[in-house]
């Protein structure tokens, strides 16, 4: 998600005309954003593999059940690359606008979705006695047994995913360029940080609501509220970064606050994997959706190579393109 988002959302940016303001400031971000941007696409396919071999039934009952907002998704994750790759191939000032916008909304879609996904795993989906489930665009948008993926909570955790990852990519870019499109990148995020703020007390606070029960872990092991301790400490962190200029250290910052909420609601719904809003009885848990053992032990050695690998070529690509992107520079 912290990779996806500094580059999903780095683009986001492009198309805001205060922004990037000149042909060459749009360039700068993409050249920013351009070597990592495919790769990042790795972990959702990691993820998917996992869940495959991990959790058969998860996988199973999660990908039947999304399979609507899975293949809106799927297209606009081909947009989005057809957006970035296709403009390093054109010229012409009209079609690289167009494959901005294209690259712009398939981005703004594609966060709000992610967030909003989150949100169907926090609130609950109506499992069936057979643990499926489907669920249309949207019903009446409220939250109960017969959900949409689109409910105003849902709805709520999309917009926080675009405001969270929207400063995030902003502060990315801080830490890769240099003169006034630094300068904007910052005061982006310094503007976004408040909404982020309100956002995440909002987001709590409805969770609680439709959900009491995710209290039930924090209540039962008080080391958990460590996790929402460092939540709004790293937004602490993250603007006296900005206001200080130290663009890595607020980024950092922002890195912390993705993996802690991450955390934080995975902490509040384990052992579940995926509620049942029907009946909590029917829902999806590491225990009943657990492959066996030789499937478990076996998938388990697989997978750490795949992660080393993985982590040694993000680390080579990362190391490789250190360092800040120049304006007058070649590529993308």
């Amino acid at each position: 998600m912290i990779g996806v988002g500094k580059d999903r959302n780095g683009i986001t940016l492009v198309r805001h005309c205060r922004f990037a303001r000149t042909p060459a400031e749009r360039q700068a971000i993409m050249r920013a954003i351009g070597p990592v941007w495919d790769g990042n696409e790795v972990w959702l396919l990691a993820a998917g593999g996992t869940l495959y071999f991990a959790f058969p039934l998860l996988y199973a009952s999660s990908f039947s059940g999304f399979y609507l907002p899975l293949m809106i998704v799927l297209w606009l994750l081909m947009l989005r690359g057809i957006g970035i790759e296709l403009r390093a191939h054109m010229d012409n000032p009209v079609w690289r606008g167009f494959l901005d916008f294209v690259f712009w909304g398939s981005s703004v879609l594609l966060t709000i979705f992610f967030g909003a996904a989150l949100g169907n795993v926090v609130r609950g989906v109506p499992l069936g006695a057979d643990q499926y489930f489907f669920e249309p665009l949207w019903t009446d948008f409220r939250v109960g047994t017969d959900n949409g993926i689109l409910d105003w909570y849902t709805v709520l955790s999309g917009v926080i995913a675009l405001v969270t990852l929207t400063a995030h990519g902003a502060l990315y870019i801080a830490a890769k360029t240099e003169g006034d499109l630094n300068l904007r990148a910052r005061t982006t995020a310094k503007y976004a940080w408040p909404l982020q703020l309100a956002l995440t007390v909002a987001a709590l606070a409805a969770t609680v609501s439709i959900r009491p029960g995710v209290l039930d872990n924090y209540k039962h092991h008080m080391v958990g509220f460590v996790i929402p301790v460092l939540v709004f400490g790293s937004l602490a962190v993250m603007l006296h970064g900005i206001l200080k200029r130290a663009d890595r250290l607020a980024f950092l910052a922002s890195c912390t606050y993705i993996v802690c909420m991450l955390v934080g609601a995975a902490f509040a719904l384990y052992p579940v994997l995926l509620p049942a809003s029907t009946d909590p009885a029917r829902s999806i848990t590491i225990y009943n959706a657990a492959a066996g053992h030789h499937g478990l032990s076996v998938g388990l050695v697989w997978w750490i190579l795949g992660m080393i690998l993985a982590l040694g070529y993000f680390f080579f690509v990362y190391r490789m393109f250190r360092g800040k992107v120049r304006i007058e520079g070649e590529g993308y």
